[in-house]
């Protein structure tokens, strides 16, 4: 199949939309499908072209046998809402024309939108109804809830046109999908008339299976074996609450001497989170890490810590999760009970309310005198990484819907009797080994 790819974050980025675009575009080429790719240079997280990417003008790669095109966008240093929105409408503007040249030149069978950004996917979706290909859209997040909810944008007069948009460029495709069953449920009461796929995050299992424990890594950060390390590795960004681990860290910084926390990252508040962390000894930052570092960072770590705050529960699902879990070591989430994050660890940590930097630094302090029960949530961390995070299997079941894809071109597929149910999200979206 010829499948053309729309999305804002791609490679060398290393962690979140970038990450699983990469490695889905790649194992599509390696099972022998033609993969072209429009994006922006790498950015995120820390909102900064390289030097090497910079310049208004288009690039064109070949990476791990997928073609990659790079359109020119605008990128803040400061990414407030107002910012964040011209810089979406940049990539739009910017990668309709390679979208336009791809789609005529050679007609895809599938154009796939990834979002964010989703101001970037009405015109794939206009292109390929003209070309004759298959239109789906896979959403990370919610993008226009999150932006108000999390107060990124105040304007409230603005939240129901963006809506009707959202709903208009929703509305336009054949296929949706999204990363978690309650995200699944979200977009159904968004838009009732579309065929909606669970296509979660994945993890490499086997790779942090056998990362192994490293006494190096933990001499090089000067932590003992007494220690108990706290860890928090992902983006720094305002929807995690984050300033509640150093709240954390300075609560245990007397009473609790053996803990020890981690945050590992970047993002566009790691400097206000190290400027609210001076004094405290008990707290350092890490840079990214590469793949193989980074799994043996997570298997150093005693417990892992995803804060979230309230507003932003099942706009997102953290796609960190799937190789905390792989870890083996348990983990504490602050969300609501039924939500989706609060789901995921059922068997394998804490739940603990938003907001609530106190019980974070309880429950810390009670894991760390419990090392028996860390075990057991530990053993079912890797447990439920197996059963509903493993990249194999979730990329297996993708290429099987893809073929599927393939062989009802130009009919939409919840039309085809027998394939698929016609109301309401599917739940095990690409195979009964993904289901909860």
């Amino acid at each position: 199949m010829r499948i053309l790819v729309v999305g804002i974050n791609y490679a060398p980025d290393l962690i979140g939309v970038a990450k699983y675009t990469t490695e889905l575009c790649e194992a599509l080429a390696s099972f022998g499908h033609e993969v072209r790719v429009i994006t922006a240079p790498p950015y995120y997280p820390a909102w900064k072209i390289p030097s090497s990417f910079r310049g208004l003008h288009y690039g064109h790669e070949l990476i791990n046998g997928v073609s990659v095109t790079r359109s020119p966008i605008y990128v803040p240093q400061n990414p407030t809402g107002p910012k964040r929105l011209l810089h979406h409408l940049s990539f739009a503007m910017t990668s309709a024309w390679p979208v336009a040249v791809s789609a005529l030149r050679k007609s895809p069978d599938i154009v796939l939108s990834v979002a964010p950004s989703l101001m970037s996917a009405a015109f794939p979706a206009w292109i390929g109804r003209r070309t004759g290909a298959l239109t789906w859209l896979h959403l990370q997040d919610f993008e226009v809830d999150a932006a108000f909810d999390l107060g990124l944008l105040s304007n409230r007069l603005l939240r129901k046109p963006m809506i009707a948009v959202e709903q208009r460029i929703l509305k336009s495709f054949d296929h949706l999908s999204t990363i978690s069953p309650q995200m699944a449920h979200r977009l159904t009461a968004k838009t009732s008339n579309s065929t909606i796929w669970e296509l979660r995050n994945w993890t490499d299992t086997s790779q942090i299976a056998n990362a192994g424990y490293s006494s190096q890594l933990r001499d090089e950060l000067g932590l003992a074996d007494s220690h108990f390390v706290a860890l928090y590795a992902g983006t720094m960004s305002n929807k995690q609450g984050l300033e509640l681990i150093v709240e954390a860290a300075r609560t245990l910084s007397q009473s609790a001497p053996n803990v020890r926390f981690v945050l590992s990252g970047a993002g566009p508040e790691r400097i206000n989170l190290q400027q609210l962390a001076v004094g405290l000894r008990n707290i350092q930052f890490l840079d990214l890490q590469p793949d193989l570092r980074f799994a043996q960072l997570l298997k150093t770590a005693d417990v892992h810590l995803i804060p979230q705050r309230a507003e932003a529960a099942d706009l997102v699902l953290p796609s960190k999760l799937g190789g905390i879990l792989a870890s083996g070591k348990p983990v504490i989430v602050m969300a609501e009970p039924g939500t989706g994050l609060a789901d995921e660890i059922e068997s394998a940590g804490i739940r603990i309310a938003p907001g609530d930097s106190i019980a974070l630094a309880a429950t810390i302090n009670w894991l760390a005198q419990h090392p028996s029960l860390c075990s057991t949530l530990g053993d079912g961390a890797k447990a439920t990484a197996l059963a509903r995070w493993d990249k194999h299997t979730i990329l297996k079941g993708l290429m099987d819907r893809l073929e599927m894809l393939s062989s009802t071109r130009g009919r939409r597929l919840d039309d085809e009797p027998g394939i698929l149910p016609r109301k309401g999200p599917i739940r095990d979206g690409l195979s009964s080994n993904i289901t909860k």
